[in-house]
This record gives structure tokens, C-alpha cells and sequence, in this order.
């Protein structure tokens, strides 16, 4: 059973790695080594928000040629082919995920101790956004949500 599951991750992967490629190719940018490395990163971490520096330790793994100068021009190129979401959480940094063209994002969950970032997709703004559209004759694409306070680690520790 393990093999099944591995081979539908490998399988996703290389999907996902298509999709992606096709947009660049869409946009006439070639995919370099270390543009493939740096996405590679972000296909094999999909649920972390990683800073410039995470990035650019793990593409340094895989291809240790490559400078910081180089990761931090593939992921505003990434950024202006909507390949990533540049997130800021109020922690002195942007962090960044994979935009996977979703209607709409996912939220986070922001603890202001230890600064652990918490993905979840509950949608409950739908009729908001319906209510906002036709009040304001506002088509709304998408929105961004994130909540702040305390994981349950860090509120089992105040006390």
C-alpha cells in the first residue's frame, strides 16, 4: 500500500511540475537548473511558508552552485508568473507557497509566540463576498485571510 501512495506523490509532482513549466513557457521563460531546483523545493515542501534564506538553504542542497542574489530574482520572477504567493505574516520577512490557481486561497493561523504558521481551508466568507459583490457592484476575485494568536503548544506553555 505505501508503494500506491508514493507513486500517486511522485505522480503529482510531475504534474505539478508540467503545469508549472507550461506557465513559464507561456510567458517565454526558459526554465533554467536552478529555476527547476528552486521550484523542486517548493513541490517537495507544498505546506510550508519558507523565507528567501529557507529557499535558498535547500536549492544550495541540491544545486550548491547557485547564489542568493539568483533565488531571490527566480522567486520574483516566480511571483510575476503566479507560480508563488509572496505572503507577509508581521514577522520582518515575506514568506512564500505555491500558487496552485485555486479560486480562492487557503487562510493561515499566525502564532505570534513561536511564529508557527497553520494552513486551513474552511470558507465561510462565500456569502460575504456575495453580499460585498452586489452591494458594491464589485466583481471579488479572491481574499486573504489570517488569524493571529497562540498555537495550542505555546498556550499549554503560559500557563
Amino acid at each position: 500500500m505505501p508503494e500506491r501512495k508514493g507513486k500517486k506523490n511522485y505522480d503529482d509532482k510531475i504534474r505539478k511540475m508540467k503545469f508549472f513549466e507550461d506557465k513559464l513557457r507561456n510567458r517565454e521563460v526558459k526554465l533554467t537548473p536552478q529555476r527547476k531546483a528552486t521550484l523542486e523545493v517548493f513541490l517537495e515542501n507544498p505546506s510550508r511558508h519558507m523565507s528567501t534564506e529557507e529557499i535558498y538553504a535547500l536549492v544550495k542542497k541540491k544545486f550548491p552552485e547557485v547564489g542568493l542574489a539568483t533565488i531571490y530574482r527566480t522567486l520574483l520572477l516566480f511571483d510575476e508568473c503566479d507560480i508563488i504567493k509572496k505572503l507577509n505574516f508581521g514577522d520582518g520577512c515575506y514568506r512564500y507557497e505555491l500558487s496552485e490557481d485555486e479560486k480562492h486561497q487557503h487562510h493561515h493561523l499566525v502564532c505570534l509566540k513561536c511564529g508557527q504558521v497553520y494552513e486551513f481551508d474552511d470558507d465561510l466568507l462565500e456569502e460575504l463576498e456575495h453580499q460585498i459583490e452586489t452591494k458594491n457592484e464589485f466583481k471579488i476575485i479572491d481574499h486573504m485571510v489570517k488569524f493571529l494568536g497562540y498555537c495550542r503548544k505555546c498556550q499549554e506553555s503560559k500557563e
